[in-house]
C-alpha cells in the first residue's frame, strides 16, 4: 500500500515537473534566507561572543530572558507595543473597508478615479519623508499646526516632546499614509458584487444605505476576517522606522517599543544574546495570538486562514 502510494506521488510529481521547476526559485529564496537564518534563534540561549560564533559561545539558558523580564525598560515597550498596536487596530482597521464603501457608491468615474489616487499617495511617500513631514508640521516654533492654534488664541504646544502625545501622532500620520492603500484590495473584493442584485434591490426600494449594509458589506465579510487575523498576528510588530525617527530623550518613555529596543541593545550596545532574546519574545507572542485568533475565528465566523 505505501509502495503504491509513492509510486502514485511519484507518478505525479514527474507530469507536473514544470510546476515544481516554477516554485523551486521561490523554495530556495525561502530555504536560504527564511529558514537557514532560524538557527540563530540560538543566540537567545547563549553569552555570544563574535569570536566563538554561535556554537562556541557558552549556553546561559533562560538567563537573556529573566533580564529582560526584570529589567527596568520591559513594562514601558510592552506597554508602549500593545498601546501603539491596538490603537492602530482599533482605529486603522475599519477606516478602509468605511473608506472602500463611501468611494464605492460615487457614480461620477472621474471623481472615484481621482479620488482614489489621491488617497493612494501617500502609501508611496518614504518613512523618512513622512517622519520629516510630521517633525515639520508640529514644530514648536515654526510648525503649521502651532501656527494654527496660535492664531486662534491658544498656546503652541511641543507635541512631540509629550510622551502621552506620541501614540495619537503615531497612529494618525499612520492612518494618513495606508488608508488608501489599504483599501485597495476591498475595491478588488466590491468589484465582484452581482449588479443584478443591486437593481433588485433597488426595484424593490432599498435605498442606498441598506444596499452597502445586505449586500456590500457581507461580500467583505470573508476578506475583512482574514486581513484582521493577519493584522492580528503581527500585534507586536509596530513599525520600527518611525517610531525611530520620531524618537526623542524627552518623549522617550511613551515612544520605545520592543523593535526599537531591539535595536538599540543588539547594535548600538551589542548585546546581541539579550536583543535575540527579546526579538524571540516578540515572535512566540505574535505567532500564539496568530494561531488563537484563527482558531475563534474559524470557531466564528467560519472562516480561517488554514
Amino acid at each position: 500500500m505505501g509502495k503504491r502510494l509513492s509510486t502514485g506521488i511519484g507518478r505525479k510529481a514527474l507530469e507536473r515537473w514544470q510546476l515544481y521547476l516554477m516554485i523551486l526559485p521561490a523554495l530556495t529564496y525561502l530555504i536560504i534566507f527564511a529558514y537557514k537564518p532560524m538557527y540563530g534563534v540560538l543566540i537567545a540561549f547563549k553569552q555570544y561572543y563574535m569570536k566563538k560564533g554561535v556554537w562556541g559561545s557558552p549556553w546561559v539558558g533562560f538567563d537573556n530572558f529573566e533580564r529582560l523580564f526584570n529589567s527596568y525598560w520591559f513594562p514601558i515597550i510592552l506597554k508602549n507595543t500593545l498601546t501603539l498596536s491596538l490603537l492602530s487596530l482599533v482605529i486603522g482597521f475599519p477606516v478602509p473597508v468605511l473608506l472602500a464603501l463611501m468611494v464605492n457608491e460615487v457614480e461620477n468615474t472621474f471623481l472615484k478615479k481621482t479620488f482614489q489616487t489621491v488617497s493612494y499617495a501617500p502609501h508611496f511617500i518614504s518613512t523618512v519623508v513622512v517622519c520629516g513631514m510630521v517633525t515639520l508640521f508640529l514644530s514648536p516654533t515654526s510648525g503649521i499646526i502651532n501656527q494654527f492654534i496660535a492664531a486662534l488664541g491658544g498656546e503652541k504646544v511641543a507635541f512631540l516632546q509629550q510622551p502621552k502625545m506620541f501614540k495619537w501622532i503615531y497612529v494618525i500620520s499612520g492612518l494618513w499614509q495606508s488608508s488608501g492603500w489599504s483599501a485597495v484590495i476591498y475595491f478588488a473584493a466590491l468589484s465582484g458584487v452581482d449588479k443584478q442584485l443591486l437593481e433588485a434591490a433597488e426595484i424593490d426600494g432599498a435605498n442606498r444605505l441598506q444596499r452597502v449594509v445586505h449586500i456590500n458589506l457581507p461580500v467583505l465579510v470573508p476578506t475583512i476576517v482574514v486581513l484582521f487575523i493577519l493584522q492580528c498576528g503581527s500585534l507586536l510588530n509596530v513599525g520600527y522606522e518611525k517610531t525611530y525617527l520620531l524618537q526623542n530623550d524627552t518623549n522617550l518613555t511613551g515612544a520605545e517599543i520592543i523593535s526599537t529596543y531591539v535595536y538599540k541593545m543588539g547594535l548600538e550596545k551589542s548585546d546581541f544574546s539579550f536583543s535575540t532574546a527579546t526579538g524571540l519574545f516578540n515572535s512566540v507572542v505574535n505567532c500564539a495570538i496568530l494561531i488563537t485568533m484563527n482558531a475563534l475565528s474559524k470557531k466564528v465566523a467560519k472562516t480561517s486562514l488554514w
